[in-house]
């Protein structure tokens, strides 16, 4: 069966990646020299290295169904989870470990409605989620570090007001200080949020995990041009 979709035609990277043709064929050439088409055992991979990343990536933006993306590709819907299983994790950004000097860091957490319980827990807005911490250079709101998956009922809010009370000027301030400074990962965050897979995940288990760094390592792609 034909696939619709393919990433011979580089029109498709665009709106599925969020990556220039040069942006994809850069990433895809890293993909190979990380051992990501290496040969293997047991049944060959019905899809070149090219269509599988980008297979991933239509997953990750549109959360369609297996059976659906599998459509799309002209595989089944074993090979689209296979190729899934694979490649998430090779995908996923490496956490930064040097840094230029003057360097500000800011760290923040987001929801991620998630169907997998056994990972997730009821947040603030009443649906089961994954929390995510994420760590992004001030500057260029590249991500350099995404920690792992945490149950979705932590609170990254400074100092809260309890029942019928107040806050000292000081925790008013810090307070401010914080949103100010937290609404530069909270626009990367609202980038990152066009994927649909971070709005309702499906996956299991690491899943929801390896998604997240691997569309924070397609972000700071595409920032990074």
């Amino acid at each position: 069966m034909a696939g619709v979709i393919t990433a011979s035609e580089p029109s498709w990277t665009a709106p599925f990646a969020g990556l220039s043709p040069r942006c994809f064929g850069k990433l895809v050439a890293m993909l190979r020299s990380e051992g990501a088409d290496a040969v293997r055992r047991g049944r060959p991979w019905s899809l070149p290295l090219e269509d599988r990343v980008l297979l991933v990536a239509v997953y990750w933006r549109t959360n369609l169904t297996m059976r659906r993306l599998a459509s799309l590709f002209g595989v089944s819907k074993s090979a689209a989870d296979r190729i899934i299983d694979h490649l998430g994790p090779m995908l996923a950004l490496q956490p930064r470990k040097r840094f230029a000097k003057g360097t500000v860091l800011i760290v923040d957490g987001t929801l991620v409605p998630t169907r997998d319980h056994t990972i997730a827990a009821q947040s603030k807005n009443y649906r089961y989620s994954t929390n995510h911490q994420v760590i992004i250079d001030a500057d260029t709101r590249l991500v350099v570090v995404i920690g792992r998956t945490l149950p979705g009922n932590r609170n990254d809010m400074p100092h809260r007001r309890g029942k019928g009370e107040g806050l000292p000027d000081w925790k008013e301030a810090h307070n401010k200080s914080h949103k100010q400074v937290r609404a530069r990962v909270e626009h990367v965050f609202a980038r990152m949020k066009t994927w649909k897979i971070l709005r309702d995940c499906r996956l299991k288990g690491d899943g929801v995990h390896h998604a997240m760094r691997g569309i924070a390592r397609l972000h700071s792609l595409a920032l990074a041009g």
